[in-house]
């Protein structure tokens, strides 16, 4: 569904080439998906920009100077990751679905910033549990509760 989205394509370096505003005719099967890391240049490069046919400010414009000067780069998300639009009531609740079955089949969290903390080592059990109490009344906070109390079991 490429006229929903911004679409990146690249060159047999695997430099962008291009990246185009919700294209008729979409230059490759990758999607822009909006998680950007722009420098402080970003908000005053913004300003510059004029309004597309459509009225909007798109943020294809900003990236495109960024290409346009050399300095844009893509990351491509590999297997494992998945990236849910919510731009339009079905594409909400397909990811409202996907997400539920994740956790009910696999008994993972997604978006579970706690949880990477302390997998990376970035903070200990005793951090993490303490982060996770407040929040013990719902699925989520047992969800930590239990990580932590499994590392406990273990050491």
């Amino acid at each position: 569904d490429p006229e929903r989205y911004g679409v990146v394509a690249f060159d047999k370096d695997r430099k962008v080439s291009q990246i185009v505003e919700k294209p008729k005719q979409a230059p490759s099967n990758y999607a822009v998906t909006g998680l950007y890391f722009v420098d402080g240049g970003a908000p005053e490069r913004a300003k510059r920009i004029k309004p597309s046919p459509r009225g909007e400010v798109e943020i294809v414009d900003l990236l495109q100077g960024y290409l346009d000067e050399g300095a844009l780069t893509v990351e491509l998300m590999g297997r494992g990751y998945a990236w849910l639009d919510t731009g339009t009531h079905g594409s909400l609740l397909d990811a409202g679905n996907f997400v539920r079955t994740l956790q009910s089949r696999q008994g993972l969290q997604t978006g579970c910033p706690e949880e990477i903390a302390f997998s990376k080592g970035w903070i200990s059990a005793d951090h993490l549990a303490n982060l996770a109490r407040p929040l013990a009344k719902g699925e989520y906070g047992r969800h930590l509760l239990a990580i932590a109390e499994e590392h406990r079991s273990r050491s």
